[in-house]
This record gives C-alpha cells, structure tokens and sequence, in this order.
C-alpha cells in the first residue's frame, strides 16, 4: 500500500458498512470529502496572509470581552449553521474600524461554508477594479467578461475592502454591474469595509449638511444606490474595537 493511501478505503475512495437493514453497503470514504474541500480552498484564491484565518481563530485573537466583535462572531456562526436554506441568497456586510478583524472574518466564514460543500472565492475589491481595467489593454487576451463571470457565478464571494478604490463613474458603473447580477441571482455576498455605512455626505445627516462635517461614507464610496442595494442583499454587521495591528502585530526583526 502506498504511504499516500487512505488506511480506511485504501485509495479506492469508498469504505463498506452494513446499512438498516442489515445490508452491506458502499458508502464515500471521508478522504473523499477532505480531498473535495481541499480542492475547494485552493480555488478560492484566499490570500496566504488569511490561510489561517477560521471562526475558531478569530475568537482567539479578536473577540475576547469586545461586545461588538463578539456578537459578529457570533451571526458569522449563525450564518454558516444557516446557509443556504436559512440565508436564502443573503450575505454579509461587515463594517467598521480598520484593524478589527473583518477580513478574518469574512475568510472564516467562507472557509467554514466550503467544509460544508459550498463552493466559493475571495477577491481584494482594488485588485479586481485594476484586473478589469487592465482587460481593457490591446495586448492582453483576458476579457473583461472573462475576469466578471467567476465573479457573477461564484456561490459564495468575498468582496474585501469594498469602497477602498477612489469613486468614479467608471467603479460606480462596475460595481453596480456585479453587486446587481449577484443580487438578481441571488448568490452569496460577504462584503467588508471601513466605510460607516451611511448615506453620501451632502445628504441630511443629524442635522448637518455638506462634505467637511464628516470622513467619507460607504455611500460616497460606491453610490447610495448601490449601498442601499446592499441593505437588501446582506445582514449588516458593525464592528468596533482597537486596532489589533497596532497593539499586537507591529512589523518588527525580533
């Protein structure tokens, strides 16, 4: 036998039991479903920095006695434990404050739900703006349509750092195009941003009006239309904490 053999099916992927009845019966061996997972996480394009990052993970390093981040890890748990009967094509928002650990969150969630066969993808929301726009070039063969269609298609997508790319009509338009088609598919969103998720500044807001009484929005980011979209498509989830980059993860020789 092969050192790379299953000990249970002996490489042939299936192990036999005796069913109800008394019957004995082919059944799939769990090697199967961890070769099937690992398949799955490797066309995920999860970063390497993010490999690491579960559920279970982010209890440990984030959540601790933070009300805010607890009670996100929380409807990330809920949601796994729902998905896709429960979620019914409905995804995730999760905003706040940079160095709270939304991304870790988001990944946990999407590698929880490929354990439990769902197919999905993670994509920087900057890197696919400029992969779009680079399509554009001549002398490249990827298509636009090329770079779109895993986006539309993918069961499950993680849109990191959402609003992070300067607003133009050009990132409105696009961003509208994938949010609304994965909308009308009713297809899985996991989004996160650190943008308030708040209307465009210029609209009633507390009583003030105007750009300078406060930093931009999600809603200056990617358009209200489109944040209202989102209101509709995810559970929004705010994060609060301290910078956990700043108290723990200071690029350092030692």
């Amino acid at each position: 036998m092969e050192q790379n053999e299953c000990p249970r099916c002996g490489g042939s992927g299936f192990v036999f039991e005796m069913d109800a009845q008394g019957a004995r019966a082919a059944k799939r061996c769990v090697c199967q479903l961890a070769r099937r997972n690992a398949r799955a996480l490797s066309h995920a394009r999860i970063p390497r920095r993010y490999e690491h990052c579960t559920l279970e993970s982010y209890e440990t390093q984030f959540s601790g006695a933070n009300k805010s981040l607890q009670k996100g890890l929380m409807t990330a748990r809920k949601f796994v434990e729902s998905y896709p009967l429960e979620t019914d094509g409905k995804g995730i928002l999760l905003t706040g404050s940079i160095g709270v650990g939304k991304t870790h969150l988001a990944v946990g969630i999407l590698q929880a739900l490929i354990e439990r066969g769902a197919q999905g993808m993670f994509f920087d929301y900057r890197e696919l703006l400029k992969q779009i726009q680079h399509s554009y070039n001549d002398s490249v063969t990827t298509t636009e349509m090329g770079i779109l269609e895993p986006i539309f298609n993918a069961e499950v997508l993680v849109l990191d750092e959402i609003g992070a790319s300067k607003p133009t009509d050009w990132v409105w338009d696009t961003v509208s195009h994938i949010l609304n088609t994965r909308y009308n598919d009713k297809r899985t969103t996991i989004l996160t941003t650190n943008y308030a998720n708040l209307p465009p500044l210029g609209m009633e807001t507390n009583g003030a009006q105007g750009r300078g009484y406060r930093e931009d929005t999600l809603g200056d980011r990617i358009g209200e239309r489109m944040r209202s979209r989102l209101q509709e498509m995810c559970v929004v989830v705010e994060m609060q904490g301290e910078d956990f980059r700043q108290r723990v993860k200071r690029a350092t020789f030692a």
